[in-house]
C-alpha cells in the first residue's frame, strides 16, 4: 500500500522530500491540486470542498495513510476528513510551540497563508502555547504564487519579502516559522534578509515522525523499492515537461534542506 501526500500545489513536495529521505522503502503518491491552487486566499467552504474531492480520489488509490502537507487544508478540513475516513490522516500546523521551546524569551514570527493566519485553528494554537505573548503572525500569500511558477530567487521575491518583513524589529526574534510548505523554497532569500539570531522552524520533520509512528502502530511500514507517482487534481502526471518541473522543485528543496 502507498502513502499519499496531498497539497494545494508544489509546497507539499517539501514534506515528501523529507519523507523520501527517512522512508527509503515506501511507495508514495503526491497529489497537487493544481486546478485550484492557491488555497490560502480562497474561502473556507471552497477549501473544504477541494480537500474532500482530493480525498475521494486518494481513497481509491490503495493508500494506507494520507499526509495533508498543507497548513491551510489542515486548518480548515482535516477534522472533517478524520470523521469521514478510517485511516491515519496526518495534518500540519505551524510549528509555533517548537519555536517557542527553542528559546522562550525572544519573539517568534509565524508566517503562513492568510486563511491560516486568520483561522480559528491558529487562534487556538497560539492561545495554548503562547503564554507570554511572544508570537506575531504574518501572511505571505505571494510566496505561493512565486513558488508555483518556480520563481524561487529573484529581485521580485527579495523586494516582496523585504517589504513585508520591514514592519518587524527582527533583532527581537529568535525564529521564523515557515507555516506554509511553499515557503521552504525561499530559505536562501530569507536567510539573506534575516539577522543571524533568527532561525528557521517548520513542521516537516515532526509531521513525518508522526506518520512513521502511526504506521508502526499498524505494523504497516514496508520494504519495497521507493517509488513516487504524481497527480495533478486527479490526473496522473506523465508529461515530460511537468515531470521535469517536479524534479526541479525537488532539486531546489535539496539545496534548501541544508540551510
Amino acid at each position: 500500500m502507498k502513502i499519499a501526500f496531498f497539497d494545494s500545489g508544489m509546497g507539499g513536495l517539501s514534506v515528501l522530500h523529507h519523507a523520501m529521505k527517512v522512508l527509503p522503502h515506501e511507495e508514495f503518491i503526491f497529489y497537487a491540486d493544481e486546478d485550484n491552487v492557491p488555497y490560502g486566499t480562497k474561502s473556507t467552504a471552497d477549501v473544504q470542498r477541494f480537500v474532500g474531492e482530493a480525498f475521494d480520489f486518494l481513497l481509491k488509490q490503495d493508500v494506507k495513510a494520507i499526509v495533508v502537507a498543507c497548513n491551510t487544508a489542515t486548518s480548515v478540513a482535516v477534522a472533517e476528513m478524520r470523521r469521514r475516513y478510517d485511516l491515519p490522516i496526518i495534518g500540519m500546523e505551524p510549528a509555533a510551540k517548537k519555536a517557542l521551546d527553542m528559546d522562550g524569551t525572544k519573539r517568534v514570527l509565524v508566517t503562513a497563508t492568510p486563511i491560516t493566519v486568520k483561522g480559528r485553528k491558529m487562534e487556538l494554537l497560539i492561545e495554548k502555547v503562547d503564554k507570554d505573548h511572544l508570537v506575531d503572525r504574518l501572511a505571505l500569500p505571494e510566496l505561493v504564487t512565486f513558488a508555483e511558477r518556480q520563481e524561487f530567487n529573484s529581485p521580485a521575491v527579495t523586494d516582496y519579502l523585504r517589504g513585508e518583513l520591514a514592519q518587524f524589529d527582527l533583532s527581537k526574534y529568535s525564529s521564523l516559522v515557515l507555516g506554509c510548505t511553499h515557503f521552504n523554497y525561499f530559505k536562501d532569500t530569507l536567510r539573506e534578509l534575516l539577522p543571524d539570531n533568527v532561525q528557521f522552524v517548520d513542521g516537516n520533520e515532526g509531521t513525518v515522525r508522526e506518520l512513521i509512528r502511526r504506521l508502526k502502530e499498524r505494523n504497516q511500514l514496508e520494504h519495497n523499492p521507493q517509488t513516487v507517482t504524481y497527480f495533478y487534481s486527479g490526473r496522473q502526471v506523465t508529461d515530460v515537461v511537468e515531470l521535469e518541473r517536479l524534479e526541479n522543485c525537488l532539486s531546489r528543496l535539496e539545496k534548501m534542506y541544508r540551510i
